[in-house]
């Protein structure tokens, strides 16, 4: 009988073979997911604030212009979200292979395209907040007060995107509790800056967008500060390491097939709304109530696939097969009794939660209709999105590129046979076959993947 995996890793411990840290665990695990995804639970807490603080100001306006403000610049930086995912591939490759040097000089090319792309944002802020407000339904008061918002939150752009690079770095390294703090501490800062700014000197939808200004910049600050054992040595400023044309050209090739991944992600889900509401006002509005439950998936995932990417980039760049396949399968493994979890909750309490998310019983009603779907939607979504995870570790973006691009084919072709036929149940049905097509097609190259490994 073959001796098991855990066995063996254990052994080649003892044996010199393989260092301590590669031997991945259940608790390696969930030390790498747990922190991400409380960090993710604080986020809504923030929108929350944000807008309740406007909301004492006893008028609607600025309520609306917080929430397309932050909807319009949240778009433009998510733009460069790429930058996390690269670094975390590139960087936990590095540390597999015991390149410190190399590490330390993602950190510094990271912080250039962060830096770089938030100037860009801020030169072009005069022709992409008017193409922003010409897609906009909003009024002439809420644009005025929505642009007072964007004007001086842009100005943090360089924090924001770089802060990018900087949760990237520290995700490869498994540092995710640095990631947590960094994040309770930018919540905590902005939340408290927006009551005295808001309610205490009575700044308004200003005191809003300049809390958060500083909460963003003081958290790029800790994130620094978080990294600041390479800065003790040269290598983060080592020229000719960091300018090398070689891996800048890998670095853009991998973030460029990333973006395209993306996008396509993106025209997904935007399509899924404008066929909603092509569908009537209460159609789109129990559409949008239920992708919060998507999103609920998402953030609840998220922990488990970052400890995918850390653990397969590291086995990767240490080439080590079975290390690899290791620390993949238990990710996995976790991220599928999650979502075993989610199914039982949206099952039993999503009725309630669609009636806390609604209040209009038309709404209501026409969520629960569909509320199926999103109970589904955990057992679906947890290959493709641990599937991603194992292959932004593996830096296999040209396959992530090429298998999104054909379920976004299937997720069309769904589109154009479910939705004339069967309404919002068709396009429901077509959401639900794009995450299968994404699982699928993503799994059947992963065994080329594993086979790379000793390339």
């Amino acid at each position: 009988m073959s001796e098991p995996l855990k066995d063996r890793e254990l052994r080649a411990v003892e044996t010199g073979a393989l260092k301590p840290k590669d031997v991945v665990t259940h608790r390696r695990v969930l030390n790498i997911a747990v922190p991400v995804v409380i960090s993710n639970a604080t986020v809504p807490i923030l929108g929350a604030v944000d807008t309740g603080v406007v909301g004492q100001m006893g008028a609607a306006a600025p309520i609306g212009a917080v929430g397309i403000g932050a909807i319009i610049l949240s778009a433009f930086y998510w733009f460069f979200g790429f930058l996390r995912m690269g670094t975390v591939g590139l960087t936990a490759q590095a540390a597999g292979e015991n390149d410190e040097a190399e590490v330390a000089a993602l950190l510094t090319r990271g912080l250039m395209v962060g830096v770089g792309a938030g100037l860009a944002v801020i030169a072009l802020q005069v022709p992409l907040l008017w193409a922003a407000f010409q897609a906009s339904p909003a009024s002439a008061e809420v644009e005025a007060l929505a642009r007072d918002y964007i004007t001086i939150r842009i100005w943090s752009a360089p924090a924001a995107i770089s802060l990018y690079a900087i949760t990237g770095w520290l995700i490869a390294q498994e540092r995710t509790r640095a990631v947590l703090v960094l994040q309770l501490w930018m919540n905590g800062v902005n939340i408290l800056l927006d009551l005295w700014f808001v309610l205490g000197l009575g700044w308004g939808v200003e005191g809003v967008a300049i809390a958060t200004f500083i909460a963003e910049w003081s958290g790029a600050a800790l994130g620094l500060w978080f990294c600041r054992a390479v800065f003790g040595g040269t290598d983060w400023r080592n020229a000719g390491r960091v300018f090398d044309r070689l891996r800048w050209v890998r670095m853009v090739r991998l973030n460029t097939d990333i973006l395209i991944r993306s996008l396509l992600l993106q025209a997904i889900f935007v399509s899924f709304l404008f066929l909603g509401a092509d569908m009537g006002d209460v159609t789109l509005a129990a559409n949008q109530v239920l992708l919060q439950f998507l999103m609920i998936t998402s953030y609840a995932l998220d922990g488990f696939a970052f400890a995918a990417e850390a653990l397969v980039g590291q086995a990767y760049g240490a080439r080590q097969r079975a290390v690899l396949r290791r620390g993949a399968a238990l990710a996995s493994v976790w991220a599928g009794v999650v979502s075993l979890g989610l199914v039982v909750v949206f099952a039993a309490a999503g009725p309630a939660l669609v009636d806390l998310m609604a209040k209009a019983p038309e709404v209501q009603a026409e969520a629960r209709v569909y509320l199926p779907y999103v109970v589904l939607v955990p057992l679906v979504g947890v290959a493709p999105f641990m599937l991603d995870g194992i292959f932004i570790g593996a830096t296999r973006s040209r396959d992530m590129r090429n298998m999104m691009a054909l379920s976004f084919g299937v997720y069309v072709v769904a589109v154009l046979v479910l939705v004339p036929a069967f309404g919002n149940h068709g396009l429901w049905a077509a959401m639900l076959i794009s995450f299968v097509a994404r699982g699928v097609t993503l799994g059947l190259r992963y065994p080329a993947l594993e086979r790379s490994v000793a390339a």
